[in-house]
């Protein structure tokens, strides 16, 4: 972003417009209650809009993608693997199923099965080999499952294509998680792989 504070108030702005014009409608319900979640940090709108969609559409797997990372960043990752699985099964070719696999290593990670983490990043980097999210779940998930060779081959990887992140700007490539804890352990789980503070 460049203006931070205001493209987040665009951005409030319209995905709550969307919602007013699109109530019907859920693809935009869920796509504008992910934004709402991720970018304007409103968890409990983003959540309860990705909710009406799948209310109104419960075939749509975008939105239990969306509905997924909304529960990891509400602290319920077990929630998010049913809903990531429900989404792969409901589009098994789906040009995002490697978002989704890797968003299951993720859900994994914070439910703190590192070892679960570690395979679904790795399906996941089958799928989209240079993509950094997958990387660095993959990166934390070896560190923390104790194979510390594979964390630091992909922190190897993802510092090539990402060669600024730190530990101390981590946190400005994450969502808006709501139990500190899970940014900590994620944290944690780069600086035993080699990332620089």
């Amino acid at each position: 972003m460049i203006d931070r504070e205001q493209e987040i108030a665009e951005t409030a702005r319209l995905a709550r417009r969307a919602v007013v014009l699109g109530r019907d409608d859920a693809a935009a319900l869920a796509a504008s209650g992910f934004a709402l979640a991720l970018v304007v940090g409103d968890l409990d709108d983003g959540a309860a809009f990705i909710d009406q969609a799948l209310a109104l559409n419960p075939n749509l797997a975008a939105a239990w993608l969306y509905s997924g990372w909304a529960r990891i960043y509400l602290g319920e990752p077990d929630s998010a693997v049913e809903h990531y699985a429900r989404a792969m099964r409901l589009s098994p070719l789906d040009p995002l199923i490697g978002m989704m696999k890797a968003a299951t290593a993720h859900a994994h990670f914070y439910a703190g099965r590192y070892d679960m983490a570690s395979s679904w990043a790795g399906m996941a980097l089958r799928a989209l080999p240079d993509n950094v999210n997958a990387l660095r779940i993959a990166a934390a998930s070896h560190a923390l499952a104790g194979r510390l060779e594979q964390a630091q081959k992909a922190l190897a990887r993802l510092r090539e294509l990402d060669p600024a992140l730190r530990i101390s700007n981590l946190r400005d490539r994450l969502g808006p998680f709501r139990r500190p804890e899970d940014i900590a352990r994620y944290e944690e789980g780069l600086r035993r792989a080699g990332l620089p503070e």
